[in-house]
């Protein structure tokens, strides 16, 4: 999907204001998964295991794994964008700060209330920085480079990162459980719901997030 050059300038404060709400967002999500403490998405659980590992904070960690892939994608031949970079900082920012003001706590209802609302949250903060097309996020890009390198499908891939991610994040002490299951089984049609939700507008054809597509979702 291409803007003309006096579309896209028009268009740079919404979709500048997407990306800083998604990215603030997707870090919230991960605490609310966390303070849930039902089960995490597969990256949560590998960050989780890491911060019980190393004694750093969950967005501490989150910002040095998120450095570390992105020096992956050299290899790849895949190129950040602004959004790329802020993914790096800002999750890990807003994922410490929500972690510090949100207590812990140990009613299941309220549990189950933090989870399902992590879930959800995370799939609107993702259609919100994706569809804002200011590159994908360091772990997406590891993946499309994957699948460009290997020319194995973009769900194989996927699959085979987050069994990987997950399987280390368990073994070093981070949390699987059912909101695990639930993330993986839902994630895919609510990122595609609020791609096309809050998708930019266009002169061309419509293409939600058309850079996004295969980095998120199965083709």
């Amino acid at each position: 999907m291409f803007l003309t050059p006096r579309l896209h300038e028009r268009r740079l404060p919404r979709r500048l204001v997407q990306l800083s709400t998604g990215l603030v967002l997707y870090g919230v999500s991960v605490a609310l998964l966390v303070r849930g403490g039902l089960g995490l998405e597969p990256w949560g659980v590998f960050q989780q295991g890491l911060s019980e590992l190393s004694g750093l904070s969950m967005g501490v960690v989150s910002i040095v794994v998120g450095a570390a892939v992105l020096l992956l994608w050299i290899p790849l031949r895949q190129r950040p964008g602004l959004g790329t970079v802020c993914n790096v900082f800002v999750v890990g920012v807003a994922l410490d700060a929500t972690l510090a003001l949100l207590p812990s706590t140990g009613h299941l209802a309220v549990r189950v209330t933090l989870m399902v609302t992590g879930v959800v949250l995370n799939g609107a903060a993702t259609g919100l920085y994706i569809a804002a097309r200011f590159g994908p996020g360091p772990r997406d890009g590891l993946m499309t480079g994957l699948h460009q390198v290997t020319g194995g499908s973009v769900r194989l891939v996927r699959t085979g990162i987050e069994v990987l991610v997950v399987v280390t994040g368990f073994a070093l002490g981070g949390t699987v459980g059912v909101g695990t299951v639930v993330y993986a089984l839902s994630i895919g049609p609510l990122a595609q719901w609020f791609l096309r939700l809050f998708a930019v507008p266009a002169t061309a054809a419509p293409r939600p997030a058309a850079a996004a597509d295969g980095a998120i979702l199965p083709p």
